[in-house]
C-alpha cells in the first residue's frame, strides 16, 4: 500500500540528506519524494510517498518524529488530501506529429512551454494516472527526455489531522 506522508522540517542544510540517509539505513524504500520551502522561511515541507503496510507507515512516521530537524509528521493518505506531479517532457515532433501531440496536450490540459525544429517540451502536471497516461500516449512519437518533481500533497481545507490536533489535542475523535 501507498502512503504519503509530509513533514514540516526546519530549514537548516543537510535536513534532506540526514533524513533520507536515516530511512535509507532501516531499509525503508521511498517511492517518491519532493522538498520545498514553506509559507515559514525558517521551515521547508517534505512529501515521501513509501510504500508498504501500516506497520512500515508507523515505523516510519516513529523514526521521522525522533529527529531534532522534524518539527511535525502528517499521514496524509488517510485524510481527504489534492495531490499533484508536474512533468517536463521532450518528445518527438515532426510533420504532421506536432498538430496530434498539441491535441493531446490540450485533451490533458498541459501545455507546450518549447518548440524546436523537430521536438517539444510539453508540461504536465495532475495526479500520478494522469501524468503516467500521458507519457504512455507520447511513446509513439518518441520521448526525447523526461523529468518528473514527485508527488506534492496537502489536506483539503478543514479535513488536517494535524489542525485538529493542535486544537483539541486528539486527531479524529
Amino acid at each position: 500500500m501507498r502512503h504519503i506522508l509530509s513533514a514540516l522540517v526546519q530549514n537548516v542544510p543537510g535536513v534532506l540528506s540526514h533524513i533520507s540517509g536515516m530511512l535509507a539505513s532501516r531499509g525503508y524504500n521511498i517511492d517518491s519524494l519532493a522538498v520545498g520551502a514553506t509559507e515559514d522561511p525558517q521551515l521547508s515541507r517534505m512529501t515521501f510517498v513509501v510504500v508498504g503496510d501500516d506497520r512500515v507507515l508507523d515505523q516510519v512516521r516513529k523514526q521521522l518524529e525522533k529527529m531534532v530537524t522534524v518539527v511535525e509528521v502528517e499521514d496524509i493518505s488517510a485524510q481527504d488530501f489534492v495531490e499533484r506531479d508536474l512533468m517536463l517532457l521532450r518528445v518527438n515532433a515532426k510533420g504532421n506529429a506536432r498538430s496530434e501531440i498539441r491535441e493531446l496536450v490540450e485533451i490533458f490540459r498541459g501545455k507546450i512551454v518549447d518548440v524546436g525544429a523537430e521536438e517539444i517540451i510539453i508540461e504536465i502536471s495532475g495526479r500520478e494516472n494522469k501524468v503516467e497516461a500521458f507519457i504512455e500516449r507520447m511513446r509513439p512519437f518518441g520521448i526525447a527526455q523526461l523529468v518528473r518533481t514527485g508527488r506534492v500533497a496537502l489536506v483539503r481545507s478543514g479535513h488536517s489531522c494535524a489542525a485538529e490536533s493542535r486544537l483539541s489535542g486528539e486527531c479524529g475523535k
